[in-house]
């Protein structure tokens, strides 16, 4: 359940994304912007721990800021498979939306999500 609902909050997220920044930005509606998604939470589970593994070193020298490259990269991954419904003009682009998108996704989640499961447990 918890994963259906970080997907639907993710898709929101994309249409109010390609609702700011039109220029450089681009989903087709609703249905792409879930698929896509959906898409980059299988892309997370897959290819990111890889990608983690791989970049270790610049990760641990950066103390943790090359996560936000190794999210572009999966939004980029995202953009290309895709295709014309999802698009993403630019790996500068990725990078600004893969940071925008982790502030507004721990935003919600800790004053949304964790104030009402605090209140379940009581």
């Amino acid at each position: 359940m918890r994963w259906l609902i970080g997907c639907l909050i993710n898709a929101v997220l994309f249409l109010a994304l390609a609702g700011f920044f039109r220029e450089s930005f681009y989903i087709s509606g609703f249905s792409a912007a879930l698929q896509a998604s959906i898409l980059l939470s299988i892309l997370n589970v897959l290819v990111r721990p890889l990608l983690i593994l791989l970049t270790l070193p610049a990760t641990v020298l950066t103390m943790g800021l090359f996560l936000f490259v190794i999210n572009a990269i999966t939004l980029e991954l995202t953009d290309y498979l895709m295709g014309s419904a999802f698009e993403i003009d630019g790996f500068g682009m990725a990078l600004f939306f893969a940071v925008l998108m982790s502030l507004v996704n721990l935003v919600i989640q800790k004053t949304i999500l964790e104030p009402s499961r605090s209140s379940k447990r009581k």
